[in-house]
C-alpha cells in the first residue's frame, strides 16, 4: 500500500534511490494530490467484506480516483467483490483504476475484466539496473543484477555448467561460478549457489526473463546466451581465469522501451469478453517507490535489510500511475465522466515505442505486441490532457450491457443495488473506445457468422469546431468499413455516430488473433483518436 500509494501521489523527493540503484528525484503521477488510504489486505490473508466496506468508504468520503491493485480469478462479475463496489464507485462519479495480475504471458489470464474500470497492465520502460563483470582479460559485460552488497575484485572465475550438483559446488571454494541456466532451472541454480557459499555466481539465461530472477542475496548477476558465450571463451582460453563483480548501476535510455511486460496477465476477460480488454498499460517493471520502515527491501546473505524505498514489479505497480494520471486529468477535466476520462487515456496512448516500432512483447521475441497484450498502448499523460474526441458510457450503457448478459434479475441486483432498470434495449455492444470481433475457427466469407457490426458515439470535448476523417489500419485476412468516415463537429460536446464493420474474408485459425486500427483524424492534424481493433476465434462464454 505505501509503495502504490506513494506511486500515485508521492510528493517531490530528492536524492532518492534504492541502495544507489534508480538514484534522482521521485514523485508520483499526482504529487500534489490528497492520498486517502484504506486497509483492506493483511497477512492473514483478504475478505470480501473488508474489500467492500474499504471501497464504500472511499465513495462515502468523497474521493475522486480509487486505485485497487488487487483483483480475483475466474468469477463472474456478480461475484466479483471489486466489479460491485466499483460499479457503486463509477455511479458517484468516482474513476476506478485496476491491475490485471501477473498471470502472463497466457491469454484470457486477466483478472479486473469489469467494463466500468479501468484495467491497466504492466510495462517495461528505459531503465535497467545492472551489475558489471568485469573480466580478467579487460573484457566488461553488462548483467541484469539488483545486490545491495559489496563488490568483487579478482576473485577466480570457475565453470560450473548447469550449478545442480550441490556436492561439486561445495567443493568449489571462494571463486565466482559461471552457471549454465534456463529459465526453469535458474531459480535451483541460485539456491544451490547461495548454499555452497561460494563468492559469487553469474547465471546465463534469457535476459527477458531477468525481472524475475535479477535480486540477489549473494553477489550475482544475469548474462545473456551471447555474453555468456564471451565468458565462456575467455575461460577456455585462460588457465587461470578471474573476474570482478561491480553493483549499483543504473542503465537509462534502453532501447527499445517501453515494452509489454512477460508476466503482466493477457485479454481477452472472461467475465465480460465483448469488452476488450486490458485498456492499457503502464510502467510497472523496476519501480521505485516508498517502503514502509518495518518492512525489510532484501537481503544480504541472511541479514535482511530495510529501506525508505523499494524497486518491485508487477500490474500492481502500473495501476497507480494510470490512477495518479486519471487524477491529473479529474483535476483539468472536472466535468468529465469516469468513462470520458478512461477513454481518454485509451485513445491517446502510445502505440510505438523510442525507436519508432510497434510496441513489443518480451513473451513474443520482441514481436510487435497484441491489444490483448497492451490494449491500446501506453499511457501518455500529456496527449490525454486534450484528446479532441471521447467515448461516454454511464449508468445506463453499462446496464443495457449486463441485461444483455442475460444475468438473473438477482444477479443485476447485486451488482448495480438497483431494481429499476429496463432491459427492452439490452445490448453487449458498449460504447468504448476499442473493437473486438469474434469469429468460428476456419469460416470462410460464405459461411455463417462472417461479419460483425459496432456502433459507437464520440463527443467532441475539443474548442470549437472540428472535421474528422476515419483512418483505418489493415487487418490481414479481413475488411473494415466505417459508416460514414467523416464526421462534422461544430462546437463542444457536440456528440456523433458511426457504425464499424467488421467482415471476414478467410478462415481464421483457432485461437488465431489478429488486429489493426481505427483512428479518427481531424483536418488540423491536432488530434489522433485511435482505438484498436482485435478479430479472434478464441471461444469465451461470460462466466
Amino acid at each position: 500500500g505505501t509503495h502504490t500509494s506513494s506511486t500515485a501521489a508521492g510528493n517531490y523527493v530528492k536524492g532518492a534511490s534504492f541502495f544507489g540503484y534508480a538514484p534522482g528525484v521521485a514523485r508520483g503521477m499526482a504529487p500534489r494530490a490528497h492520498v486517502a488510504m484504506y486497509k483492506a489486505l493483511w497477512e492473514e490473508g483478504a475478505t470480501t467484506s473488508d474489500v467492500l466496506a474499504g471501497i464504500d468508504r472511499a465513495i462515502a468520503d468523497g474521493v475522486d480516483v480509487i486505485s485497487l491493485s488487487l483483483g480475483l480469478d475466474g468469477v463472474p462479475l456478480y461475484a466479483d467483490p471489486i466489479a460491485i463496489a466499483a460499479h457503486a464507485a463509477m455511479e458517484t462519479g468516482i474513476f476506478v483504476s485496476t491491475s490485471t495480475g501477473n498471470s502472463g504471458p497466457f491469454l484470457t489470464t486477466l483478472h479486473n475484466g469489469i467494463p466500468w474500470v479501468l484495467t491497466v497492465g504492466a510495462a517495461n520502460f528505459d531503465r535497467e539496473l545492472a551489475g558489471t563483470v568485469d573480466l580478467g582479460d579487460g573484457t566488461s559485460i553488462v548483467g541484469g543484477s539488483v545486490y545491495l552488497g559489496s563488490a568483487l575484485k579478482d576473485f577466480p572465475l570457475v565453470y560450473m555448467k548447469a550449478c545442480d550438483n550441490q556436492t561439486s559446488l561445495n567443493q568449489v571454494g571462494y571463486k565466482i561460478v559461471l552457471c549454465q541456466s534456463s529459465i526453469y532451472s535458474v531459480t535451483n541454480a541460485k539456491y544451490l549457489v547461495r548454499t555452497a557459499k561460494v563468492a559469487g555466481g553469474l547465471f546465463i539465461t534469457p535476459p527477458a526473463y531477468n525481472v524475475y530472477f535479477e535480486t540477489f542475496s549473494f553477489p550475482g548477476a544475469l548474462i545473456s546466451p551471447h555474453d555468456g558465450r564471451t565468458i565462456l571463451k575467455y575461460i577456455e582460453r585462460n588457465p587461470s581465469p578471474t573476474a570482478s563483480l561491480r553493483f549499483r548501476q543504473t542503465i537509462l535510455g534502453k532501447r527499445r522501451a517501453p515494452s509489454v511486460a512477460m508476466y503482466t496477465s493477457r485479454g481477452p476477460s472472461q467475465s465480460c469478453p465483448s469488452v476488450m480488454k486490458p485498456d492499457l498499460v503502464a510502467p510497472g517493471t523496476r519501480v521505485l517507490a516508498s517502503w514502509s520502515g518495518n518492512a525489510w527491501v532484501g537481503s544480504i546473505g541472511s541479514r535482511l535489510v530495510h529501506g525508505p524505498y523499494n524497486i518491485i514489479s508487477g500490474s500492481s505497480m502500473s495501476c497507480p500511475h494510470a490512477a495518479g494520471m486519471a487524477a491529473l486529468l479529474k483535476a483539468a477535466h472536472p466535468e468529465w465522466s469516469p468513462a470520458a476520462i478512461r477513454s481518454a487515456m485509451m485513445t491517446t496512448a502510445d502505440f510505438l515505442d523510442n525507436t519508432g516500432k510497434p510496441i513489443s512483447d518480451l513473451s513474443v521475441n520482441q514481436g510487435p505486441a497484441t491489444p490483448l497484450a497492451m490494449g491500446s498502448g501506453h499511457v501518455n499523460p500529456n496527449k490525454a490532457l486534450d484528446p479532441g474526441l471521447v467515448y461516454d458510457a454511464h449508468v445506463e450503457d453499462y446496464m443495457r450491457l449486463l441485461c444483455a448478459m442475460n444475468y438473473t434479475k438477482k444477479q443485476i441486483l447485486t451488482i448495480t443495488r438497483s431494481s429499476n432498470y429496463d432491459c427492452s434495449s439490452s445490448s453487449l455492444d458498449l460504447n468504448y473506445p476499442s473493437f473486438i470481433a469474434y469469429f468460428d475457427a476456419n469460416t470462410s466469407s460464405s459461411g455463417a457468422h462472417t461479419a460483425q457490426v459496432f456502433e459507437r458515439t464520440v463527443t467532441n470535448v475539443g474548442h470549437g469546431s472540428y472535421n474528422y476523417a476515419a483512418r483505418v489500419t489493415p487487418i490481414e485476412g479481413l475488411s473494415v468499413y466505417v459508416e460514414p468516415d467523416k464526421l462534422v463537429f461544430k462546437e463542444k460536446y457536440e456528440k456523433q455516430s458511426f457504425k464499424l464493420r467488421v467482415e471476414l474474408n478467410a478462415g481464421m485459425k483457432a485461437r488465431d488473433v489478429v488486429h489493426g486500427s481505427l483512428s479518427w483524424v481531424d483536418e488540423q492534424g491536432q488530434h489522433v483518436v485511435r482505438s484498436p481493433i482485435v478479430a479472434t476465434t478464441i471461444k469465451l462464454n461470460a462466466l
